[in-house]
């Protein structure tokens, strides 16, 4: 590894921990955003998730409250009369990571809700209401439709349900014929309280939140990492809300008038390992829109996280996927995952999918990794000049480099053809990180030892949990980082010179850094790199057998006749007039000692 590699090195792993603490993935502060809470409230202990309201006595003229179930092969959704509203909601096609069944919403957990003021004042909530209802009724095309009716001030409450005979969204119509509201929207509430659902409880209340997207196309959600509480006024209409639950979305989307406004709430405590956050949404529903001949059309959305999914419920509803931002979102979004999706088609072991996601990868890429180790050869070729120039200005550091830039110049050797290639590969790198952690394709996926590629494996457990490390130890992780490892020490073999003191402790300390850094991270991204840098040390023998010495050698010295008398440009002439003024400094410096 030379001193170009190496520069490239720290600038892909300086970057690359500075997204991972700082970026990943957080949200940007909302403009015109509340204040999250007091300075008492800060250092107050978490409190506990906010209780679901207790429900109004119902008149018990009305009757018992009933439970009905629609039900399709993804779905099966509790409705209570209570309110007209869903009860629970259960994911038949997955379960927790501990096995037990996937209940997205539940009676105990989440709540809706939806309250109006009347001409006259008066408020009625739906929650005081026991609908009637005829029962599940059949639609034409095989779903099923559920309405529930309720009298009030003379007029009537209708809401209605449909299920299709397959999917995850649930068409839902609210109508008021006859009664008299007063001209100001609808307040519809949510309260969901999150249940741990994955083996990683801090990635799963990380990856939770509320996304929303406003009529006008801007897209904003709480941030996903912060474990003060988090609130958010929008006074813009708003097409739809969506919690997310790290793999799974409950979400509402507006198919008639968008909603007026929103106001969103989130809350932590941490030392409750069963709700992991709780999320609070209050959305307006314009009057006109529920008071029409037609009603308020929405839909709901209770399904898992899946890219392809949600891409075709509503207008950038796929962005509760998160893909990273800006350029790694855009590699994520039309380079891995349709690579990704093809491969799907024709393998059933993701395993096997990511290492052949590797392969085409570093296929691709081939030519810039030959770029990198061309650059290295030529370092390895004019070694023996620049230990000339060591050995002859000694510990003068700043004339050895203005020599060496010299004799780069001469020999027309670029000192960036090393590390470019490298930082040309970051966007792939980075767009790994966030889509492994966030793709549900691989929850609850085995290969090998690893349970469920989509989080860390835990073989080897701990007795006790160490800072940055955890409770646990994976072994794709610790195998990743004895690839690195060997990896750094055959570089540093090839050109033992060009890498010592510092340079060379620091090549070896990153790839420990990471151990700590991704011991918690996917399975999947593990297995991925520790794929990656299996590939690469083929591609290295691969490349060496290409790249003749001799023949770079005779290039070199064709480059120095050519280059004789020429004067530097560019980069390089910058690089030299710069490191010339510090030497002049640095002598003026050494002349006066006394001036500053």
């Amino acid at each position: 590894m030379d001193r170009n590699q190496a520069t490239g090195l720290f600038l892909i792993s300086a970057l690359l921990l500075i997204y991972l603490f700082f970026f990943s993935p957080k949200a940007e502060p909302e403009k015109g955003k509340t204040p999250a809470a007091t300075t008492a409230a800060q250092t107050a202990p978490a409190a506990a998730p906010a209780a679901l309201p207790t429900a109004p006595q119902l008149d018990s003229a009305a009757g018992p409250v009933q439970r009905i179930t629609l039900k399709n092969p993804e779905l099966t959704i509790d409705f209570s009369t209570q309110g007209g509203r869903v009860a629970s909601v259960l994911l038949s096609q997955y379960k927790t990571f501990f096995g037990k069944p996937l209940f997205l919403l539940d009676e105990q957990s989440a709540r809706y809700d939806t309250k109006f003021r009347t001409l006259n004042g008066q408020t009625v909530d739906f929650a005081a209401l026991n609908f009637q209802t005829a029962g599940p009724q059949p639609t034409a095309d095989g779903g099923q439709q559920l309405a529930f009716t309720a009298p009030v001030g003379g007029g009537t409450i209708t809401q209605t349900y449909v299920l299709p005979k397959t999917g995850y969204e649930v068409k839902y119509n609210l109508k008021l014929a006859g009664v008299q509201v007063a001209q100001e929207p609808l307040q519809w509430s949510f309260r969901d309280n999150v249940r741990q659902t994955e083996q990683d409880i801090k990635q799963n209340r990380n990856h939770t939140t509320i996304n929303h997207y406003s009529a006008g196309g801007t897209q904003n959600n709480l941030a996903e990492t912060s474990e003060k509480p988090e609130e958010s006024k929008v006074a813009e209409p708003l097409t739809w809300v969506a919690d997310k639950h790290d793999f799974f979305v409950a979400g509402i989307v507006a198919d008639s008038q968008p909603f007026t406004s929103g106001q969103f709430n989130a809350d932590v405590n941490l030392t409750d390992s069963t709700f992991i956050k709780g999320l609070s949404t209050q959305l307006g529903l314009p009057v006109a829109d529920v008071t029409s001949a037609a009603g308020g059309n929405y839909r709901y959305f209770f399904g898992p996280n899946q890219f392809n999914l949600l891409k075709s419920v509503a207008p950038d509803f796929d962005r509760n996927v998160y893909l990273g931002w800006g350029l790694f979102r855009w590699v994520n979004r039309f380079v891995i995952i349709p690579v990704f999706n093809f491969l799907q088609q024709y393998i059933s072991n993701y395993g096997v999918i990511i290492l052949l996601l590797v392969v085409l990868i570093k296929l691709v890429t081939w030519p810039l990794t030959y770029k990198s180790y061309e650059s290295q050869a030529r370092m390895k070729v004019l070694k023996p000049e620049i230990d000339a120039i060591k050995a002859k200005h000694g510990d003068d550091q700043m004339k050895t480099q203005q020599e060496t830039m010299k004799l780069y110049q001469e020999f027309g050797v670029s000192q960036l053809s090393g590390c470019v290639p490298q930082l040309l590969t970051l966007p792939i790198l980075f767009a790994m990180f966030q889509f492994f952690p966030n793709a549900i394709e691989l929850r609850q996926e085995p290969f090998l030892w690893a349970t469920d590629l989509s989080t860390y494996d835990n073989v080897i457990k701990l007795p006790f949990t160490l800072p940055f490390l955890g409770a646990h130890i994976s072994i794709f992780t610790v195998l990743m980082t004895i690839s690195t490892l060997f990896m750094t020490y055959q570089s540093n073999q090839m050109n033992p010179a060009a890498m010592q003191g510092p340079m060379k402790f620091y090549s070896y300390l990153m790839p420990l850094i990471f151990f700590f850094v991704l011991n918690s991270f996917a399975a999947g991204l593990t297995w991925y790199y520790l794929v990656s840098n299996v590939v690469t040390l083929g591609q290295q023998a691969l490349t060496r057998s290409f790249v003749d010495d001799t023949k770079i050698r005779a290039q070199l010295d064709a480059n120095k006749v050519k280059n004789k008398g020429k004067k530097p440009s560019g980069f390089q002439a910058r690089l030299a007039e710069a490191m010339k003024s510090a030497q002049e400094r640095e002598a003026q410096a050494r002349k006066s000692p006394g001036k500053a």
